[in-house]
């Protein structure tokens, strides 16, 4: 029974603890800026946790900033208050309550959630603060990046000398601190979810024409190959970036495509591949010869399986209905291969013809010439025969020596030398 009262004692004060809070909120939300880094400080000289600090300015600035709350981003940028102040003062205003922020944020890695550090760094760029400022709230958000979401990483970019919708720059840059913290801060899970984003992230930025093939080649090899699980996402957002960009040469498009391992691939993904006519052809037959690869390790697989003698598991794992597909799917992969081989066979012997033809060119006309010089001096020959000499009194210095070539002395040459 004593118990049970105290347990309930406690329960009242947490309600009342947290209620205190709740209007302390918004007792503290209608101070002014001076007061509340007064505050802050007090309550961090006090020991309070630093998530709950960084609660406390989370939910001050979306208060006072608009801008920072989570439903602002599909509502568009809105003014610091609706006032009769020029634009210019509103600006600066906001720049002043933003760098205020940063300087009183908890040193602690999740004392701030990374959407809402996202949120004030786009606030950040858009009333341009000083760049100490802007690389703190980078560094920040590269130790939690994992935690992002695809819309609050979608900064806009507000530099005019940037040609992208997106800050692209800003991303890679937020990838590349995040590989490059210590294993010990950064887990196996964190680097996946990173990699995922980035995927996603490229499909949506491929579709900007303005996005150059270096920023898309810099994001995509930002991360290590072994942070994609699968490369399918990316598979996806190269696929993407060549249909927005037809006009990538052949060269360049290889080099896109070098990185994709089609060995993590999956299926679905390597038939559209397979089909694609916007990859070069080596790429298209890698990964038919990796996907064949797959399933013959997979068939050898199932049948050193088949041959074991737990036959009842192996029935379960394997119907008769699955292998069909498994056989009729190799059977196509094995007819796609030997088409494209045909192919390439085709255009190599092409090629070769064309590279006999240019060479001959030269020899072929001196023998047509040689060839219509015998029969001019085969035409006058018969001339001689059955005229007599008639027809030497028109002959050049070429039939002659045709005739000379055959072994038959002119009647006239012969009547002198005698």
């Amino acid at each position: 029974m004593k118990r049970q009262t105290m347990s309930e004692s406690a329960a009242s004060q947490g309600k009342t603890s947290q209620f205190a809070a709740e209007c302390w909120f918004d007792d503290a939300c209608i101070l002014d800026m001076d007061y509340f880094v007064k505050t802050i400080a007090g309550i961090k000289a006090k020991g309070v946790r630093p998530d709950l600090v960084g609660s406390i300015i989370a939910h001050y600035a979306s208060k006072w900033l608009p801008d920072l709350s989570g439903d602002a981003i599909d509502k568009g940028l809105t003014n610091f208050v609706e006032s009769p102040e020029s634009v210019t003062a509103s600006w600066m205003k906001k720049r002043f309550f933003v760098e205020t922020l940063v300087g009183i944020l908890p040193p602690e890695k999740d004392s701030i959630p990374c959407n809402f550090l996202l949120r004030l760094l786009r606030t950040a760029n858009m009333v341009g603060v000083e760049p100490t400022y802007r690389a703190e709230l980078e560094r920040r958000i590269s130790w939690q990046l994992d935690q992002a979401s695809l819309k609050e990483l979608m900064i806009p970019s507000f530099s005019h000398t940037c040609g992208t919708l997106l800050d692209v720059e800003l991303v890679i840059r937020l990838v590349k601190r995040f590989v490059q913290m210590d294993d010990v801060t950064k887990t196996g899970a964190a680097l996946i979810k990173v990699a995922k984003l980035v995927d996603c992230y490229l499909a949506e930025a491929a579709v900007d024409a303005n996005l150059s093939l270096s920023e898309f080649v810099a994001l995509a090899g930002a991360l290590p190959c072994h942070a994609r699980i699968t490369d399918d996402g990316l598979y996806r957002s190269i696929d993407t970036y060549l249909k927005a960009h037809p006009g990538v040469p052949k060269q360049e498009r290889k080099g896109l495509c070098r990185l994709i391992d089609s060995r993590k691939l999956s299926p679905e993904a390597s038939l559209h591949a397979a089909q694609n006519e916007r990859l070069p052809v080596r790429a298209v037959i890698q990964v038919l010869f990796s996907e064949q690869s797959k399933l013959n390790r997979h068939n050898d697989w199932s049948g050193s399986f088949t041959r074991s003698p737990n036959s009842g598991l192996e029935a379960r794992c394997h119907s008769k209905r699955e292998m069909n597909a498994q056989q009729t799917e190799i059977r196509k992969l094995r007819e796609d291969v030997l088409r494209l081989q045909s192919q390439c066979h085709a255009m190599q012997v092409q090629m070769e013809r064309m590279v006999e033809k240019k060479k001959g060119f030269f020899k072929w006309k001196k023998l047509g010439i040689v060839h219509s010089l015998k029969s001019v001096g085969e035409k006058i020959e018969e001339e001689g025969d059955g005229h007599g000499d008639i027809g030497y009194g028109r002959q050049t210095p070429t039939d002659m020596k045709t005739k000379l070539v055959k072994g038959k002395t002119p009647a006239r040459w012969r009547r002198s030398m005698s």
